[in-house]
């Protein structure tokens, strides 16, 4: 079917958060904070992980990728939505619109697998502390992390392939602060029944599979660690509450927004927030405050470049004009 002929419609209108002013400047002036402290918290660990030689494991090289995924899911509609916040009309383009279908798919997508890819990590380590150093190289953590990739790019593409071309000749208001594909389905000019059949098997897969893979990990981590000490098992747990927690906050707005999106819920723009902002900012918080190599390499990190010089590791010239 020809777009041109089949799309009449140019731009979207976006409803966003609230229509209250007073919220309004408010989410703007809090969004902002957000969206700064997880660049900002991001790009440390990238850089602490890349500079330090001690965090040169696989452990931390998954998690400066999770890092970076982060910064480009909470980039791909956080900054618009900050913007809408001081605008009177808010629209996206046509064009625009499907760029933030495919990017949020692409992303979310490759999360969970990299999501699993750090749960089998953490199997490896402490069902199989031996043989660790080979089966999780440097060579292994390029294929799971290249395969995360992969994995984001085919499911956004499928998911492109059911929306592209659907026509869109009359309403045009999306309520969400973006592009939703739920929502945006909803306002195609025929039934979207058999659309919304293949979003649930497409998503479903995804995101079922990949939750059930980091849940039979964990209970064969725990299993594992159950027949060991008391303090083994303590440490288990207290190494995996964290990637629990970052988990259920991530899966379970997918899967209750992707998996039954027949019906719309006010809530949905709540549980979207925490897949494109609270969970990005809950990653490096819950797993650096939380690790003791982390918060020693970024203290090094943070005294190498912030802490004023002592006078006595100045040059020669710039002591002596202290005197």
């Amino acid at each position: 079917m020809d777009k041109a002929n089949s799309s009449m419609v140019s731009e979207f209108v976006l409803l966003g958060l609230s229509s209250s002013q007073e919220l309004q400047l408010f989410f703007f002036v809090f969004f902002s904070m957000l969206y700064v402290v997880i660049v900002l918290g991001n790009l440390l660990i990238i850089i602490t992980v890349n500079s330090d030689p001690s965090l040169h494991s696989s452990m931390y090289f998954l998690l400066g990728n999770l890092s970076f995924v982060d910064i480009c899911q909470a980039s791909f509609a956080t900054p618009k939505m900050i913007v809408d916040f001081l605008s009177e009309h808010k629209t996206i383009s046509f064009s625009g619109c499907i760029a933030q279908i495919f990017f949020i798919h692409l992303f979310t997508g490759g999360e969970m697998v990299l999501l699993v890819s750090m749960a089998y990590d953490r199997y490896v380590a402490i069902c199989k502390p031996l043989h660790y150093m080979i089966i999780m190289s440097r060579r292994t953590c390029m294929v799971l992390v290249i395969i995360s990739w992969a994995v984001g790019l085919v499911h956004t593409l499928s998911q492109l392939s059911f929306t592209v071309n659907l026509p869109f000749c009359g309403p045009n208001i999306v309520d969400s602060f973006f592009c939703d594909l739920p929502r945006v389905t909803k306002l195609a000019c025929l039934d979207s029944y058999i659309i919304e059949i293949l979003i649930v098997v497409n998503s479903g897969i995804l995101s079922l599979s990949t939750f059930l893979l980091l849940v039979s990990s964990y209970i064969l981590i725990f299993v594992t660690v159950w027949f060991k000490s008391s303090t083994a098992m303590a440490k288990a747990f207290s190494t995996l509450a964290a990637h629990i927690t970052v988990v259920i906050l991530f899966f379970g707005p997918c899967i209750f927004i992707y998996v039954w999106p027949f019906t719309t819920y006010p809530v949905d723009k709540v549980l979207a927030i925490f897949y494109t902002v609270f969970t990005p900012i809950l990653n490096p918080i819950i797993y650096t405050l939380r690790n003791r190599d982390m918060k020693a390499a970024m203290r090094k990190i943070v005294a190498r470049y912030l802490r004023p010089p002592k006078v006595s590791e100045l040059p020669l010239v710039v002591r002596n004009s202290f005197y």
